[in-house]
Parts: C-alpha cells; structure tokens; sequence
C-alpha cells in the first residue's frame, strides 16, 4: 500500500483512536517501522498530526495534548534552546519562569546559577530549581492545575503583580502565522501577561512546531517579546517583521 493510501488511513485511526503508534501501524500495514516513521513526519509537517514518542496524536484547537506527552516532544530541540537561553541569563538576578516544558529545560539548565531569585507559578521549575542551593525560590500561589503543576488564577497574577523582574523566561502553546502567542486555559493567558508587564526584560522559547498548532486565547504579539529563541529559522516575512518589531531572534543549534 502506496503512502498516498496510507495517510487518510492513519488519519482516520488517529481520530478514532486520539493516538497513533509506531509499532502499531507497521503491523497493521505490514511495512516497516521506517516507513511509518516518514508518513507521520509526512503528516506532521502538513500539520495533521503531532509527533509524539512512539507515535503520533491530532492536533487540537482546542485543548492541549498531555503534560507526559509534552515532555517527550521534540526533547532535544528544548535542551538546545534551553541551554541558549541560559547564556544570556546572568547570575545575581531577579528571575520569573512559567508554566510549560521549555521553561522547565530552562530551569535545569540554570542549576549552576549563582544568587538568583526566581519566581515561578510551575511547581515543576521550584522541584528543579531546588537543586540549586543559591537560588532564591518563590512560588506564586494560585490554583493548582494537577495536570501540569501550574498554578493559574488570581492569587498568581496578585503575587505577580508585587513584583518588578529583571527578566522573564514565557513559553507558549501556539504561535499565530501574525507572530501572536496563544495559549488554551484563559487563566493561564492573565498570569502570562501579568508577567511581561512586571518584567525589564522577556525571553519567549518556543520550537518551530507551535507555528503548526493553534489555541483560542491571545498572550500577546511577538512584538512585546524582547527575545525569540526558537529552533529553526522564522519565515522571511516573520523574521521581516520581528526586525521591525526590534524583536531578536536566537536559533538554537
């Protein structure tokens, strides 16, 4: 079975199933691991499913696939950038990092970090983080979201808000083909945009894969973000517009 078959097949057992295997798959065409490792790299770049490890999911609108999920998802490209943006994060400052499995690369990659204080409503990034003896942690406070272990809602912006940090490390969920940064749970959007009005200065990292998802909710615009770091090189309009923006673009090797 041609790969042209194949693709509206894997679709449709993706949309019955929520998720795809690799192993899964072979059996069930009978071809070899490889060759389903293409068709959903095929499909993934078209942006109708979204790799995970071992297989594949259904993008959504929506609603965001699964913390576990989230942290096998493109691991490397999240180290390489977590490890670029800790380069330009210098010791004895003060330090905000949210929710989401990039800024918890960020957080390991800062265990080396002298006399931070960071501020966080990811009770991930404070279990990380507390494996560094001269970090000053905080944790916002704020309803617990057991999926991930953030905390979102108005206790969080409150804490926020009392507060002025000298950077501030955002992930996001979606990245509009404008430059908009989008994310699912509106409670999420409020703490986020909280946190870019009480810092002097804001790192956004993001892979290139958020270009190719979408969510309901507006963060803010690419041209509010001081520093992109990303994985692979933007569009030549984005980029056009970043350089407009004076938005600087980091791309991780």
């Amino acid at each position: 079975m041609s790969q042209t078959f194949r693709h509206p097949e894997i679709l449709e057992i993706a949309r019955r199933e929520g998720k795809v295997t690799v192993e899964g798959l072979a059996r069930h065409f009978d071809v070899t691991l490889q060759t389903i490792r293409r068709d959903l790299t095929d499909l993934a770049e078209a942006g109708r499913l979204e790799r995970v490890h071992g297989g594949a999911v259904l993008p959504s609108g929506v609603t965001n696939i699964g913390y576990e999920e989230r942290r096998s998802l493109r691991s490397e490209a999240k180290r390489a950038m977590a490890r670029a943006c800790a380069r330009h994060i210098p010791n004895g400052i003060s330090l905000f990092l949210n929710i989401g499995t990039s800024t918890e690369a960020v957080a390991r990659e800062l265990l080396h970090h002298e006399n931070l204080m960071v501020v966080t409503n990811n009770m991930n990034v404070a279990n990380i983080l507390a494996g560094n003896s001269s970090c000053e942690i905080i944790v916002t406070g704020g309803q617990l979201r057991r999926a991930d272990g953030g905390l979102v809602g108005n206790l969080a912006t409150d804490t926020i808000r009392q507060f002025k940090f000298d950077m501030a490390v955002i992930g996001c969920s979606a990245l509009d083909r404008d430059g908009d940064l989008l994310d699912f749970d509106i409670q999420e959007v409020s703490v986020s945009q909280s946190i870019l009005r009480q810092s002097r200065k804001t790192f956004l990292v993001a892979d290139h894969s958020k270009f190719s998802r979408s969510a309901p909710a507006r963060i803010a615009s690419l041209a509010d973000i001081d520093t992109f770091i990303t994985d692979q090189p933007l569009r030549d309009d984005l980029a056009a517009s970043c350089e407009a923006w004076k938005t600087r673009i980091i791309v991780a090797e």
